[in-house]
């Protein structure tokens, strides 16, 4: 029993070394950082200080005392608000491109999967300024509106909240489609038929064939928009021109350009924290429905 024991020790230690290196390790020295004080030269300084949590609601004003300070706030609604409206319109699309690639023989299914999967063999950089090029004025699709009499800039949304959505939707949709085909492509489409034969209409029919025996495949893929959507930062960079600024481009400016290491640092774990909320929620809500909890 013991030498089984340490056997199993054995074969998981590599495992947990890797997580703890690469994983625990960074978030504790981000924890550690945030509760330090701002260097003026930038990093820190060795010394306790909450000052980084206060600075993301509040701001000193002349006499040091505390006002409200709602720039960090809006940055964080509009984070949620365009994390929250990705998910969604990959959901509409995706579930319906999902369903149709499950429904197709097992050799167009593969070949759709691969074309849904070849963006990813392409930097996301390069795609992003792709849509530089389609999206800026007198871009692809402006010149074009030209040679029907429109003015030019009628199709400028480069540097706007929708570049960044169309950006995001763009770059996390297909996390969207591959869990919802891998939870359809199981289903038995019979039970479709079946409704039919009863006269369910074909809505009547998604919503109480479908779309419940799509929801694992839901869940999983609203986590994998949702969660990365909040934290961006190429699209918002972008595609935002910065004027836009979102959670990734907080902490990134806070680092790079404010050196205000501390403050970063506490917004990272806010956001890891935001992100451990929802990811627990998940795991209530599939421990309670029968959804799959882990990778499982």
């Amino acid at each position: 029993m013991l030498r089984s024991t340490t056997s199993n020790w054995f074969g998981v230690a590599p495992a947990w070394l890797v997580i703890g290196i690469f994983g625990l390790l960074p978030m504790f020295i981000m924890l550690a950082i945030s509760f330090m004080v701002q260097d003026p030269y930038g990093g820190v300084e060795w010394g306790f200080s909450t000052e980084a949590y206060v600075q993301f609601l509040f701001e000193r004003d002349l006499d040091d005392s505390l006002i409200l300070n709602t720039i960090y706030v809006n940055i964080v609604a509009r984070s949620i608000g365009l994390a929250a409206m990705t998910t969604i319109l990959c959901l509409i699309i995706g579930l319906p491109v999902a369903y149709f690639i499950a429904r197709q023989p097992e050799d167009k299914r593969n070949l759709y999967m691969l074309l849904i999967t070849i963006p990813f063999w392409t930097n996301l950089l390069i795609r992003t300024y792709a849509w530089i090029l389609i999206l800026t004025r007198n871009g692809v699709v402006d010149a074009r509106l030209q040679w029907f009499g429109f003015e030019p800039g009628t199709f400028d949304l480069l540097y706007t909240n929708t570049a960044i959505f169309i950006g995001l939707v763009y770059s996390y949709l297909p996390f969207m489609v591959l869990p919802l085909y891998a939870s359809l492509e199981k289903m038995d489409f019979r039970l479709i038929e079946a409704a039919s034969d009863l006269y369910a209409s074909k809505w009547q029919a998604a919503r109480h064939v479908i779309i419940p025996l799509a929801k694992p495949g839901i869940v999983a893929g609203s986590l994998l928009v949702f969660i990365p959507s909040i934290g961006a930062f190429i699209a918002p960079e972008l595609l935002g021109g910065g004027k836009r600024m979102m959670l990734g481009s907080l902490i990134y400016f806070q680092f790079a350009t404010a050196r205000n290491w501390p403050f970063g640092a506490a917004v990272s774990i806010l956001l890891m924290a935001f992100v451990m909320i929802a990811l627990l929620l998940y795991a209530r809500a599939a421990k309670g429905q029968g959804l799959p909890a882990g990778g499982h």
